[in-house]
């Protein structure tokens, strides 16, 4: 199963190349990483995480909106990640 989920990237204070992540679609999902390339990988590992936790426990899984629906500050930007749930179960 493979999913997309829209994320918000924000620069990290302190590392003017590190991004902080969140998946509003999924409540409580925020990871960050010290550049942009490992903010993704860490982004997409939380949100299957996320989600593969949803599964095991019956729940159901959250809708993902649409790109344009997602708001951020100034200075952050909205990407979509794309979530392989198979490789991620392995």
């Amino acid at each position: 199963m493979k999913l997309i989920y829209p994320a918000v990237f924000t620069p990290l204070s302190g590392n003017p190349s590190g991004y902080c992540v969140e998946v509003p679609d999924l409540p409580g999902c925020v990871t960050q990483g010290d550049n942009i390339e490992m903010a993704i990988e860490m982004a997409e590992d939380a949100a299957s995480g996320w989600i593969l936790t949803s599964i095991e426990d019956g729940e159901e899984i959250p809708k993902p909106s649409n790109l344009d629906s997602v708001a951020c500050e100034e200075g952050s930007f909205v990407n979509y990640l794309a979530l392989d749930m198979e490789d991620h179960a392995k």
